[in-house]
């Protein structure tokens, strides 16, 4: 019996920190904070710091989630023209399931930035959500962990016009609703049943081609839907869809998802203008202050009182979140795509060239602790859970170009 015990042990991956994974986009907490008591390592390359690495077959800008003792994520082909969801063994990087989702009908326009598997996977604790654009429509399918195909459906057009640029948002789960968004010209945000996929409630939101993710948030003494684009930032109630409140700004089209504490919510975006807004979320709409900084495609970070941004120009920026007063700004490297990440008491953020800074989550000044680079390029943002760090990357270009992912830490 002892013997069989002691082969258990080993045969089962020890994550003595693992307090729920980081089982969505943007984390445990849905904002890109890892669980308390995380260590994880500030330096490595290529010699210095990996466990693991594992090819990742096609193209895709996802970022992995991490379920147990699973990583998943999702990626695309677009000469087989297939869309597919991945998982991983998180202890050895082993590849244990690849499902197929989707077979033709992929988007042909798409910027070079994004690609046919850009929505971050979802985990309720019991089925995986993934979002593909199959068809000119939002396609949700529900996965066991095993990769067993639940249901699939198309939930609604994605036809933008005028900026063909591809499709980025990432549901969001709420209760047993998936909360998805699909804005160009005649878009849409819709909740739908985690079960079946039946459609709960629809609402339009025509005006503009914008990329922001949906995310729930217990706000105010109230749950809270925040969405930023078509020059504002809204709160929907996530059971209805009735529009709660809203203040004017960011930009037309964003695709960063909105943060908050205590009842203010903060929100940026790049394009067509730049600007970074905090706005009471008691109902009233309130502009607490905006400056003409701007994180366009990566999502900003609150932190103890203080906004930390990696801005589409290439600088660290940390602002007082009461008033905005710029606390300081560091010129560090552009463009920016991926989403700092912040773990024990340091911020991680990687440029589009795959280069990641490691820097101090301290307003008093700017210090930087490491530089890092692994592969060309980080478009995907880092996932960080038992102090490990997870890293999907890529090298080289055209025909010779591929993905990696990496788990990064003590061995």
């Amino acid at each position: 019996m002892r013997l069989l015990i002691a082969l258990l042990l080993l045969a089962t991956p020890a994550f003595a920190n693992d307090t729920g994974g980081w089982p969505q986009w943007r984390g445990p907490n849905l904002n890109n904070v890892a669980a308390p008591n995380q260590t994880p390592v500030t330096l490595w390359d290529e010699k210095t710091n990996i466990l693991w690495k594992a090819p990742i077959a096609g193209f895709g800008r996802s970022s992995p989630i991490i379920v147990g003792d699973r990583v998943l994520l999702t990626t695309a082909d677009e000469s087989k023209q297939t869309q597919t969801v991945l998982c991983f063994d998180r202890a050895t990087g082993r590849e244990k399931w690849s499902t197929l989702v989707n077979r033709g009908n992929l988007q042909t326009k798409v910027h070079k930035n994004n690609s046919n598997a850009t929505s971050t996977l979802a985990f309720d604790g019991t089925r995986l959500i993934a979002t593909f654009i199959s068809k000119d429509q939002v396609q949700l399918t529900s996965l066991t962990i095993d990769g067993k195909i639940n249901w699939q459906k198309h939930v609604g057009d994605y036809k933008p016009r005028m900026y063909q640029f591809g499709y980025g948002p990432t549901p969001a789960i709420h209760n047993n609703t998936i909360l998805v968004t699909s804005e160009f010209e005649d878009g849409w945000m819709g909740a739908f049943d985690i079960n079946n996929g039946t459609q709960l409630w629809r609402i339009d939101r025509p005006a503009n081609t914008s990329y922001s993710s949906p995310v729930v948030g217990k706000i105010a003494g109230r749950d809270q839907l925040l969405l930023s684009g078509d020059d504002k930032l809204t709160s929907f109630d996530p059971a209805t869809g009735r529009e709660l409140w809203s203040a004017a700004g960011i930009a037309k089209a964003t695709c960063g998802t909105a943060v908050w504490e205590g009842d203010v919510v903060f929100a940026s975006g790049g394009f067509p203008k730049r600007e970074t807004l905090a706005v009471k979320a008691d109902g009233s709409g309130t502009v607490l202050w905006r400056n003409d900084q701007g994180c366009y495609e990566q999502s900003i970070l609150v932190h103890q009182g203080h906004v930390y941004a990696f801005t589409d120009r290439g600088f660290a920026h940390c602002w007082r979140a009461t008033d905005g007063k710029e606390m300081w700004s560091q010129r560090l490297g552009g463009p920016v795509s991926a989403s700092p990440v912040l773990a024990n008491g340091h911020i991680y953020a990687a440029n589009e060239k795959g280069t990641m800074f490691v820097f101090k989550a301290d307003p008093k000044a700017f210090d930087l602790v490491a530089t890092n680079q692994l592969g060309e390029e980080g478009f995907s943002t880092i996932s960080i859970v038992d102090s490990r760090i997870y890293l999907r990357t890529a090298s080289g270009k055209g025909a010779s170009r591929q993905e990696m992912l990496y788990c990064i830490g003590r061995k």
